[in-house]
């Protein structure tokens, strides 16, 4: 039997590896247990680790770690209590392969205590970019450290061969988050509605807007200026929590702020992932920074004004409408979105990340991949 170590450190990773664990739970000769940290456990982030125990998932570790909200050296020192605590697990109990996904610091932490001791490491989500995020350097570092790769598109692919990773490593899966959505069966409006009691008579702009962590001393100005154009949009305001990173708290302040003065305005801390996709199908349109907009959101065709530099680089559909961190920009950003002419030319959109098969692709390769030592000696592709 194969153990994969499955690496989750907060609410957005975990409902991209959903289909995946069970995929991995139906493959014979492969078993799965979770590596829980970051967010997960932190009280401000609401403790999402209670998701993962009402499953019954299995949980080799919780490795608690500092609050990360307000500083970058409180990041920083994450990050290290994330690597020892991983090295001291790795010390009793060794997995056959560490599977990681994305680009969070604490993501990188995990994935650098596996390398001193020969485990084989999987990376989803491999090759992307976005320019406005640190996380960019943590993604393309793990690519480096990992043995196999399920990048989500053929661009992406083609990245981590110019970052000279053997094309034998490289699997194109698609984005395992949209499984989620061909294969789970979603709250609908009405359950949805009563679960966080917000009325969904008029469907509401779903907005997402997480601090820029190369931009933190700017996240007040941002953030404000994103509340100054929903200040101008008579429609319904729903809001996600930001990530726990540095400039979390000045977001999460300013949002507070602008409840207490706005009727039809709500905050949810974590909506799980089956409940974040059926309000992306719900609301009128999305705005913000998060990859949700250019990921999942196109499968359900709705307009997305993604504002400032933190996705600059990725793929996007054409639902997608780029604009500056600047209140005139994005409130004519959502005016359009909001435009019915708009969203009308959104019907027959092709959603560029894929099909939503990639679990059963990750599965096989983690069960099928030699663990040998052609594995982990990596060497560096130049190309032909």
């Amino acid at each position: 039997m194969r153990t994969i170590l499955v690496a989750t450190v907060g609410r957005s990773d975990f409902g991209i590896y959903r289909q995946v664990l069970d995929r991995i739970a139906a493959t014979p000769g492969l078993r799965y247990e979770l590596l829980v940290s970051g967010a997960h456990l932190s009280r401000k982030s609401g403790e999402t680790v209670a998701e993962i125990e009402a499953e019954n998932r299995p949980i080799a570790a919780k490795i608690q770690l500092p609050e990360t909200d307000d500083t970058q050296s409180a990041m920083a020192f994450a990050m290290g209590a994330a690597l020892s605590g991983t090295a001291a697990l790795f010390s009793t109990k060794r997995p056959d392969l560490l599977l990681v996904a994305g680009d969070r610091f604490e993501m990188f932490a995990i994935a650098a205590a596996a390398v001193p001791f020969n485990i084989p490491i999987a990376h989803i989500h491999g090759g992307e970019v976005s320019f406005g995020a640190i996380d960019e350097v943590f993604r393309h570092a793990i690519t480096k450290m990992a043995h196999l790769h399920f990048p989500a598109t053929e661009d992406y692919a083609a990245r981590l061969l110019r970052m000279g990773e053997e094309p034998w490593r490289i699997t194109v899966a698609g984005a395992p988050g949209l499984d989620n959505i061909r294969l789970e069966t979603l709250p609908d409006r009405a359950e949805l509605s009563r679960r966080f009691s917000i009325p969904l008579d008029r469907p509401p702009l779903l907005v997402t807007f997480h601090p820029v962590t190369r931009q933190v001393e700017d996240a007040s100005r941002q953030i404000r200026a994103v509340l100054d154009a929903l200040r101008r949009i008579d429609v319904p305001v729903v809001f996600t929590a930001p990530n726990a990173d540095a400039g979390a708290e000045l977001v999460r302040r300013e949002i507070a702020g602008f409840l207490k003065e706005r009727p039809q305005s709500w905050l949810v801390e974590n909506f799980g992932a089956l409940n974040y996709l059926a309000m992306l199908r719900e609301c009128a349109a999305m705005a913000g920074n998060s990859s949700s907009g250019l990921i999942e959101s196109p499968a359900f065709r709705i307009p997305v004004v993604n504002i400032g530099d933190r996705q600059q680089g990725r793929t996007r559909a054409r639902s997608v409408i780029d604009v500056a961190a600047d209140p005139e920009a994005i409130f004519a950003g959502i005016q359009h979105a909001l435009d019915p002419a708009f969203r009308a030319g959104l019907a027959d959109l092709i959603n560029p990340y894929g099909d939503g098969h990639a679990a059963e692709k990750i599965a096989a390769v983690l069960a099928s991949a030699e663990l040998d030592a052609r594995l982990l000696a990596k060497r560096f592709y130049d190309g032909l």
